[in-house]
């Protein structure tokens, strides 16, 4: 296994217990990906009078299905028999996932990742004298897809900064205004609870003030990109599924965004990550959902970071997904301190 894990100031992990127990998974839950173009209705009959299924839709781009069956089968059998099925091209358990977390940071004074002395930094001021950001060479807005816990959406350092999607700001309540497929997507998407209701939550208003907070305003931070937009996905830790679902939808909106000329959807060119499953081998197969989603963003122009273990271990030996993939448009990021030597409490590789 080979990963490309990078030393990067930006990886912020609490230090967390290693655990050497198998990953934990939902009970009666697999994910599946057919091998051919596949609709709902039609991946029902496929599983109709057996003992699974198909509940619902995970990534439509991928034909990847969510599938139920009784929750007191074993897993590992449930899966092979599912592989056995030659409409799939591969069947994993649902895995449970562990968050990658820290608290928030107070002011730019404490940023010393953008700027110290010592210049073990991301030289952000020299950054800043050729631009602040907001817009690529050619004139097309900035967006940033942060795969988190949610948002503080009126945050007075991001509330000008949070992605807006103006057919249904300006919409409809309980309509698909722009016809992409989600109803009241104003901001972003809720995968926990399938709707555009955006969750607070403090690690995600972190992390989006580190990407995007509002710079030289004379309030609090400062992020990298004083002007991105910010698309907030609630989607951080929870289930392979629901991590699934919030992907698919960063997938559909760049997709559109390329369909309709820059008219609809989003042009998200990265996404930010912290959370995966511990010790596990990403190329093992038993985890291929992940390769799939990275490849297929990355493939539309979306460029992936996301954090490794909070664990003091090497993932080329012992594993981690998803910073153990091979995906080639992932960034596997962990965590050093202000003297620019690794975090004792984070992975590396």
């Amino acid at each position: 296994m080979r990963s490309k894990l990078i030393w990067s100031i930006l990886g912020v992990f609490s230090v967390a217990a290693l655990l050497w127990a198998a990953p934990a998974v939902v009970p009666g839950q697999a994910l599946v990906r057919f091998a051919e173009t596949t609709t709902l209705e039609q991946a029902e009959r496929e599983f109709a009078g057996s003992e699974f299924d198909v509940t619902r839709v995970l990534v439509r781009k991928l034909d990847i299905y969510l599938v139920t069956f009784d929750a007191n089968t074993d897993i590992e059998y449930a899966v092979e028999k599912l592989r056995g099925y030659p409409q799939l091209k591969w069947a994993q358990a649902d895995h449970i996932l562990s968050p990658r977390v820290v608290p928030n940071d107070p002011s730019f004074s404490t940023q010393w990742d953008m700027q110290q002395a010592s210049d073990r930094d991301v030289d952000a001021p020299e950054a800043w004298d050729i631009t602040s950001g907001g817009q690529d060479a050619v004139g097309n807005q900035i967006v940033v897809a942060v795969v988190d816990g949610g948002c503080q959406l009126t945050h007075t350092d991001l509330a000008a900064n949070i992605w807006q999607n103006t057919d249904e700001v300006n919409g409809v309540a309980g309509v698909d205004d722009d016809g992409n497929g989600y109803v009241d997507d104003k901001n972003g998407w809720d995968a926990y609870a399938d709707d555009g209701t955006i969750p607070s939550d403090q690690h995600g208003t972190h992390v989006s003030g580190t990407i995007g907070a509002i710079g030289n305003n004379g309030s609090m931070v400062a992020g990298i990109n004083w002007n991105v937009k910010i698309m907030e996905v609630a989607a951080s830790s929870g289930s392979t599924s629901v991590i699934s679902i919030g992907y698919g939808y960063v997938l559909d909106q760049k997709t559109l965004w390329w369909t309709s000329g820059g008219t609809q959807g989003a042009n998200v060119v990265s996404t930010n990550s912290s959370f995966g499953v511990d010790l596990a081998d990403c190329e093992s197969g038993t985890y291929p959902v992940w390769n799939d989603l990275y490849t297929s963003m990355g493939e539309v122009g979306v460029l992936s970071a996301g954090a490794t273990a909070n664990a003091n271990y090497n993932i080329d030996v012992q594993g981690d997904v998803p910073t153990s993939c091979s995906s080639p448009y992932l960034i596997s990021v962990t965590n050093t301190t202000s003297t620019d030597t690794k975090n004792t409490g984070a992975a590396y590789g």
